[in-house]
């Protein structure tokens, strides 16, 4: 993740230059419009936890370095006065324009205000058993369910599954970025600390909605038409070797509910990829559904 710091520029001569050079780039093109979860894509973005403001106080700016800039200048081969986005991973984002480029990083300037969007759909909450995962399946659990949108993942401690390497943890980190810039979310995925089953189980319980994958349960799409997408849900996968009897029984006394993913035995990644799947295009579609109603009450 590119380290980020704050620096101080002649107002005067930042601003006329950034505004006059970027505003002949800008010029005629279209403005682009953001949804509430996702960046337009017309312009590249970048993650920067501060977003500059066009009305920058004493010539602020923000200065972009390590992976981010690397990707900037070596990848996309970006240069002085390119457009581009800046989003902060809570929903923040503004469009900007490269002001200088050095060695080690480069001077970001606004072009217009930041906007501030909130998450929009339900928010699906993932606790897997993913710790023992070997070879690269942890990367892509984690890489997939940012993808398909899930608001946090835990990692789940079980019996089966006692800890997860703080080393992985930072792996997981960078894997999040990429794949939030990759499928250009807003609001990044949460990785959460591990937590201990007993731990979860009061979470189970306080839950609108907790389904738990676990073989020969009644299938899911059963379980779905029986239920409405609450505003937040859990969805939980054991450890490869599956959660013990009395894992599962604590579970379900806590409230949640066993589903199935099929006749085959899935690993923990493809089942907990196949659960939220599911769940994300059953609560879009039932939100979808929705949609032409509240226009119909609309005054």
């Amino acid at each position: 993740m590119g380290a980020l710091a704050r620096s101080r520029y002649n107002f005067n001569t930042l601003m006329s230059r950034s505004f006059c050079l970027c505003s002949s780039i800008c010029t005629g093109a279209p403005s682009s419009k953001s949804s509430p979860s996702q960046s337009c894509g017309a312009l590249p973005p970048f993650y920067s936890p501060i977003l500059p403001s066009s009305k920058a106080i004493q010539g602020e700016v923000v200065r972009l370095e390590g992976d981010e800039f690397w990707h900037m200048t070596r990848v996309l081969r970006l240069g002085v006065d390119s457009r581009l986005e800046l989003f902060n991973g809570t929903g923040g984002l503004v469009e900007a324009c490269i002001h200088s480029i050095d060695k080690t990083g480069s001077y970001i300037i606004a072009l217009n205000e930041s906007k501030m969007l909130h998450p929009q759909g339900a928010q699906w909450h993932v606790f897997s058993a993913f710790g023992s995962l070997k070879g690269g399946r942890a990367d892509w659990l984690i890489e997939k369910c940012t993808e398909l949108g899930a608001s946090s993942v835990t990692p789940l401690l079980t019996e089966r599954s006692l800890n997860i390497t703080n080393n992985r943890v930072e792996r997981l980190h960078r894997v999040i970025l990429a794949a939030v810039k990759q499928c250009q979310r807003l609001h990044g995925m949460t990785l959460k600390p591990p937590m201990k089953l007993h731990d979860f189980l009061p979470m189970v319980s306080q839950s609108n909605l907790s389904f738990l994958a676990a073989a020969k349960s009644p299938p899911l799409v059963n379980m779905l038409s029986l239920s409405s997408p609450p505003d937040e849900g859990v969805l939980i996968v054991g450890p490869e070797g599956d959660f013990t009897e009395e894992e599962l029984k604590l579970l379900t006394d806590a409230g949640a509910i066993l589903v199935g993913l099929g006749s085959c035995r899935l690993r923990v990644e493809t089942a907990t990829i196949a659960l939220l799947s599911a769940l994300m295009l059953w609560s879009d579609a039932r939100e979808q559904e929705t949609l032409p109603l509240a226009r119909d009450h609309e005054p």
